[in-house]
């Protein structure tokens, strides 16, 4: 499809949104994997106006159920694989959410041309809220992130001004990140539109098959995240396969120093960066001083500036770490629906992330000042799987922490005290969660205990479980 095509169809999805009824600032909710009517469906709901809620396709009804009502969402666009879900969160707390398969007759009647409603662009400031994505927050509960159009198109300029420019028209862009990842809805597809570079969208990674896209596609621009490269390492093929690869990037979490080191001694330097998705991502990246570093974020993007505060709220000395403040016009608006927990009245956000700086400037991420786990660069809060956890009843009490896990990144792993005279085991209480929670968030690895370490508060001591 080219971009005039691709043009033409936002055109048309976007006016028959409005035909529908749908006003600008309604929220329109997305439950879909990577495919053509999921980018078709991005541009045309902010193209009318209205704000784009992408869901991670591998949730479960009762996560949707409980989003939809905190989000306020008018309308779901799902797929045939997420129907089922998609209906059991738009029915949530009584509402009646209608929901559209886009793969059925009634998405191919609102992308029809011939509608009578016209979609203007020119009374846009930037201000307006375009995205809104679930993240979770220190409060434990998911957390919607307010993206105005500002933000995404600032992040973009700062990406877009890097030299050598990190993508451009002649790229062939591979997407397999999951675009309701903000990682891959600005950073992969959002950067396309931006330069015009073709993306070959992929539903489902798989090691072999992605290399073999890349080799019949010759896919040029790699925007990935430490799980797939480092699955692709294991691949007999894998220096053949990159042949025409110009350009492999990594975020979303850490990539472990011999898997960077085997791509380097290829010749294909991962370079890698650090963002969230209260920043649209990107805030760092190794691609602005040009150097590849082993463990190094980089340094931030045009337009972005970077703080590194210690306890007390002041710049952490030469080479000590320190929480990682961003200000620039990529921060967003605060959590819906408030703005509550956005940035300060000098439009410094603090992440919750720590960092040092190398004698070069180049920022070493440390640790998380939070309790969060992230499971294949996605976020998973251990109070949210606790409470899932604590419904069970044959457990009495559950504490939730990340470990180190060489495909992942991190893995949950699930502390369990059962009740006397229960016999539920680890495989069960998997079992259990799978039907409440998305993959990624459920415990991979499960201990029953007989009991857990409290301080003197009656919290329990996470400090002495990860020990």
């Amino acid at each position: 499809m080219t971009w005039s095509q691709f043009d033409a169809l936002v055109d048309d999805a976007a006016s028959g949104l409005r035909s529908r009824g749908h006003q600008p600032g309604e929220r329109i909710a997305m439950l879909m994997g990577n495919r053509i009517e999921f980018a078709v469906a991005y541009f045309a709901i902010l193209r009318a106006g209205l704000v784009a809620v992408p869901l991670n396709a591998g949730y479960t009804g009762p996560e949707v159920a409980d989003l939809i009502p905190q989000c306020g969402a008018s309308l779901i666009l799902a797929e045939p694989t997420t129907l089922r879900v998609a209906f059991e969160g738009g029915t949530a707390a009584g509402r009646s959410v209608p929901v559209i398969d886009v793969s059925g007759p009634d998405w191919a009647r609102l992308v029809s041309p011939g509608s009578t409603t016209t979609i203007s662009t020119s009374e846009c400031t930037g201000a307006e809220l375009a995205v809104l994505i679930f993240t979770s927050g220190t409060s434990g509960k998911p957390k919607a992130a307010m993206l105005p159009h500002r933000a995404l198109l600032a992040d973009l300029d700062g990406l877009d001004a890097i030299e050598p420019r990190p993508m451009t028209q002649d790229d062939v862009v591979l997407v397999t990140l999951p675009m309701f990842h903000i990682y891959a809805l600005n950073a992969a597809l959002g950067l396309a539109a931006k330069t015009g570079a073709t993306c070959v969208l992929v539903d489902r990674f798989d090691p072999a098959a992605t290399l073999e896209t890349i080799r019949r596609e010759g896919v040029t621009n790699v925007p990935g995240a430490p799980p797939m490269y480092l699955a692709w390492s294991a691949q007999p093929d894998l220096r053949e396969s990159l042949e025409t690869v110009r350009l492999m990037v990594s975020g979303a979490a850490p990539l472990p120093p011999a898997v960077f080191e085997q791509y380097r001694t290829y010749g294909y330097p991962v370079w890698e960066g650090y963002g969230m998705t209260e920043t649209a991502p990107v805030v760092t990246s190794t691609l602005v001083s040009g150097r590849p570093k082993a463990g190094s974020v980089g340094t931030a993007i045009p337009g972005v500036e970077v703080r590194l505060i210690d306890e007390d709220g002041d710049d952490v000395d030469d080479g000590d770490p320190g929480e990682i403040w961003v200000r620039g016009p990529n921060v967003f608006d605060g959590y819906w629906p408030d703005g509550a927990g956005g940035p300060d009245a000098d439009g410094w956000f603090a992440t919750g992330d720590v960092a040092y700086a190398d004698e070069d400037g180049d920022l070493h991420l440390v640790d998380r000042r939070h309790d969060m786990v992230i499971v294949s660069g996605f976020n998973v809060y251990p109070r949210e799987v606790e409470d899932v956890l604590k419904t069970h009843p044959g457990v009495i009490e559950a504490a939730v922490v990340g470990v180190a896990h060489p495909y992942t990144g991190e893995a949950v792993k699930a502390y369990v005290v059962v009740a006397d005279g229960t016999t539920l085991n680890g495989d069960e209480i998997v079992a259990y969660c799978e039907k409440r929670l998305a993959r990624f968030k459920c415990p991979t690895i499960v201990e029953i205990v007989a009991s857990l370490p409290h301080s003197s508060t009656g919290k329990i001591a996470k400090g002495l479980l990860r020990d």
